[in-house]
């Protein structure tokens, strides 16, 4: 079994900013605190040049990747459809902190962003990505096709229910109305956009990832 690789954790804003060298000491300073923002990087030099610039700069950046497949596998998958948009989440903890968010695919640029929800999941956060770009792309009346890495969502979706085990509270009050109004929306609205899992084996990290653990 191969080692798993080191990371280092750059914080821009937490209860402590600065480059982590673990996990869990990135974890502390972001836990709790509002608006938190970091990302993961292979090096420390990369996590250090990157804590002297602006978070928005390398949230959805990765370092060069390299994929597993073989060369037919990946002639078999082709390239990403660029005329497209990208969602994605990101939740620290399940239930956690989460938000989500959707990109250009090509350019990577910011189309749009919410949250931090301070109790979500993953998945909702999935879910509600892929509603949130089907809703954006009806307004513009856009041909584009829309990315996502999760098939519990695109299910979800599917089926027009957020399927989630999360318990609804006071403290996660507005994420569900949130989450009844993409439900909402689903079974009152059609829509034409062809909604494509994301070959995360073959191309990498999804345009909208966050960046994180």
């Amino acid at each position: 079994m191969s080692k798993k690789k080191k990371k280092y954790y750059t914080v821009w804003k937490g209860h402590k900013t600065g480059i982590f060298e673990t996990w869990n000491d990135c974890k502390a300073q972001i836990t709790n605190f509002e608006g938190a923002q970091y990302k993961a990087f292979e090096s420390f030099d990369a996590a250090k040049e990157a804590s002297k610039g602006n978070y928005f700069d390398y949230i959805g950046k990765k370092t060069e990747f390299k994929t597993s497949l073989s060369a037919e596998q990946l002639k078999k998958i082709g390239q990403p459809n660029l005329n497209s948009i990208a969602v994605d989440a990101a939740s620290s903890g399940n239930p956690g902190k989460m938000e989500y968010r959707g990109v250009d695919t090509k350019t990577k640029k910011q189309l749009f962003i919410q949250g931090p929800f301070e109790e979500g999941t993953n998945n909702i956060g999935e879910f509600l990505a892929i509603v949130h770009g089907l809703a954006l792309l009806k307004k513009n009346n856009s041909d584009r096709i829309l990315y996502t890495d999760s098939k519990t969502a695109m299910s979800w979706v599917k089926k027009k229910t957020c399927n989630s085990k999360l318990v609804p509270n006071e403290k996660n009050k507005a994420l569900f109305e949130l989450v009844n109004r993409a439900e909402n929306w689903l079974k009152t609205n059609t829509y034409t956009t062809i909604i494509v899992k994301w070959e995360t084996k073959a191309w990498g990290e999804i345009p909208a990832d966050f960046g994180r653990k």
